[in-house]
Order: structure tokens, then sequence, then C-alpha cells
């Protein structure tokens, strides 16, 4: 975890993710029905108020769901029951979000507010019902400083010490009766799903020496591992292969393949530091080893917002999610190349950016000596490639609504920078 801000990377190359189109769920006359996906959710969400006067039912729910979960665009539709209806003279039905941030201070945002009356007592309508039914859709961005935002996911994060921060996002849905002044509310799940509008490209393929042949669904990303001895040893050159969308779904992992090339005696040299790997792509090393792939989640609180006036503000941590287990390829006297996919951790939210707190994810390329290490050969390098991850893999159907879509970077040489 770090607490003081590091270089920058741009995101203004990265793939943007756009709603898909929505879709009938029926078919039209002219369309034929091939097959039926899931069945949709069918329980109720109950939850009560204190003294059981009003009872909020949110259908369409898992059974086993300890809160109510609802995606990108969703309805929240359900019930109101009420016990009693006497001296009731307005209904409400309210849904909030919200963000809470401190950091230097102390932040809150309103992402949205969404209130309507269900019912008003008037000489038409005397008795106000025992029950009322809703259906409200969650917007998909709010507005904050004259520019639209998309609705970030539920999510809470912290960093302990001095400096520190935390920050909370947090939705709910609330009914509210007046006079009796009773009200029933519960909070709720955003968890927005999103999929690569590409599959994961076919591995590369390498030649007799060692290295992989470029595809135009893969990019290359150069480095060059300096030599610090007189002894005769050269540079490294280090080429990392990631697909080019650089839009991953967590379950599926990142693939990648990389390679090392110098002289046969440089390379010989640098074994020790390389990727530490056996035929099964598994660590052989108890201790951290020199040369890592990882994904790093980045999260950035700025309670002052001064990232919006074009300074660097705020503090940060840091959360490695992934780590690359290598596969040996090949080896030759002046190549030495592997194969293999980050593992990424299960998570819910996706990375965002708000006002105030941001979460990017990068591939992180290090190579380093092993601690301990007292005169190391080489200057260690480290290298980030921003990516984005998404909840569901590529689908060539694409036709579920809900589900946002990132598409393929228009850029032939994506943003990356040192940390």
């Amino acid at each position: 975890m770090y607490t003081t801000r590091p270089p920058a990377y741009s995101t203004r190359r990265l793939p943007s993710f756009n709603r898909a189109p929505s879709y009938s769920a029926e078919p039209r006359q002219d369309e034929q029905r091939l097959a039926l996906g899931a069945s949709p959710r069918a329980h109720n969400f109950r939850k009560a108020s204190k003294n059981g006067e009003i009872v909020l039912r949110l259908a369409q729910q898992n059974a086993d769901v300890v809160l109510p979960v609802y995606g990108l665009g969703d309805i929240v539709n359900g019930r109101i029951h009420l016990t009693r209806t006497d001296n009731v003279s307005v209904v409400e039905l309210q849904i909030e979000g919200h963000l809470k941030l401190k950091e230097g201070g102390e932040t809150h945002h309103k992402l949205c507010l969404d209130k309507v009356i269900l019912w008003r007592k008037n000489a038409r309508n005397p008795v106000c019902p025992s029950f009322l039914r809703f259906a409200r859709r969650l917007p998909t961005s709010f507005e904050f400083g004259g520019k639209n935002y998309p609705l970030p996911p539920s999510h809470s994060v912290k960093l302990k010490g001095l400096p520190g921060f935390s920050a909370t996002i947090e939705y709910s849905v609330s009914a509210i009766t007046r006079v009796g002044n009773t009200t029933v509310s519960t909070p709720f799940v955003y968890y927005p799903r999103s999929r690569s509008a590409a599959p994961v490209p076919p591995p590369l393929l390498s030649t007799e020496a060692g290295q992989f042949i470029p595809q135009p669904d893969w990019t290359t990303y150069p480095s060059v591992l300096k030599m610090k001895t007189k002894d005769g040893l050269r540079d490294v050159n280090i080429k990392l292969h990631l697909p080019s969308s650089r839009v991953f779904c967590v379950s599926e992992g990142v693939p990648f393949h990389i390679s090392f090339e110098s002289d046969e005696r440089t390379l010989t040299a640098f074994t020790p530091y390389g990727p530490s790997t056996t035929e099964s792509g598994e660590s052989r090393k108890p201790s951290a080893p020199a040369t890592r792939i990882r994904v790093m989640r980045r999260t950035t609180a700025d309670a002052r917002n001064t990232a919006a006036d074009g300074v660097q503000g705020g503090i940060w941590r840091a959360d490695y999610i992934g780590q690359a287990k290598f596969t040996p390829v090949c080896t030759s006297p002046r190549c030495k190349s592997f194969t293999g996919t980050i593992e990424i951790e299960p998570i819910t939210a996706m990375g965002f950016h708000v006002p105030g707190l941001s979460v990017q994810d990068c591939i992180l390329l290090t190579v380093a000596p092993a601690e301990g290490t007292r005169t190391p050969p080489f200057a260690g390098i480290r290298e980030a490639v921003p990516i984005r991850l998404t909840t569901d893999p590529w689908d060539e159907d694409e036709l579920e609504e809900g589900i946002e879509v990132a598409r393929r970077s228009m850029s032939a040489s994506p943003s990356r920078a040192a940390l």
C-alpha cells in the first residue's frame, strides 16, 4: 500500500464502455426464438418496518440474497404493504445513492435521488390502499460539476494509518408514509455487469529461436533491462505481448507471452532472476521471484477533488489482485520465452472513476533482484499497462439487456507508465 501518489497514467485511450442496445424479450413477427436463457429471478426480498406497519417487497430477486441486487439500468419493482392505513396522507418511494469519502477532510456526493409519490390523500382518494405497486428504472449515470459519470458500483475501501482514507458507495430504497411518519428502508447492491466486445485472440506462435511472431490482435510492449556491471554482460531486451483490446473477464484471466533476448553469456547470468517455473507453470521458489507479472489495482482518494483542476492530489493504495504463472516455451542461446495466464482473484467491483475516487487496474511487469541481493548485475524495471476488467466473458450473441460492452481501443499504442 502506498500513501504517495505515483506518476499518473492516462486512461483517455482505454477502451470505453458503451451500453449494449436493448432487445425485446419476445420475438417479433419476423423473428424466431432459438433458445432460452436462464430463468429470471422470481423471489421477493422482504423488509418490514420496526413497528410492522409497512412491508417493502422487492421483486425478481434470488432466493438466497442477503440484500437486493440490481444491475445496469435495472428496474426496481415491487409492492408496499400497509397493515394500517388510517392517518396516512402520503406514501412515497425513494431511491438513493451516496458516495462518502474521508481523506484530509470529508465529502459527500449524492449519486442519484429518485422520489415518487405513490399515493396522496385527497377528495377522490380519501383512504389509502393496503398495498401499492411501483416500478422505477435505475439511472445509468449521474451529473457532477457539469459532467456525466457512469453510476459506480457498490464499493467500500480503506487505507489505514496516517495519512489514510475511507470511501463508501452505497445505495438504498425506502418506503415512507407521512403523518404516521413510518419508514422502511433497505440497502441494495448495485452490480453493473460488463463484457468485452471481442474474444481472447488465439495464442501467438513462436520461431525455432524462441521469438514470438507478431499478430494484429496482440500488442508488444518492449522494455530494456540495463546491466550495471562492467564484466561484459549486455542489456536484456524484454518483450511483453498482451491482447490488443486490453479488456479481460475476471474469471478468464489475462493471457500473455514474454521473451528475454540477449547474448548467451548474459542470458545465462540472468537465468536466476528470470521467471520461476516448473513444467506445470507453478513457482518453484517460496520467496518472491525477481520477474513477476501481476494485476495491480490502484484506488485513489481525493476528497478535495483537486484532480479536476489539473492538480495531482489525494492519496492512494495498491492491491495486487492477480499473479502470473509462467510456462516455458523455448530456450535458445539468445532467447528465453514463456507463456502463461494471470489468474485474477474474485472481485465484484470493476474499475470506475467518480469525483474524488477512482479505481484503476493495470498489468504490472517488474524485474527486480531478490531481497537480500547485495550486488545485483542489473537495474530493475517496473512497467504498467492500463487494462479494463469485466464481469462477463465475450459472448458472440451479446443479446442481453443490462450489460455494458467494452469496445476495442482505437489506439495503436496504448499509454503505459513506469511506476
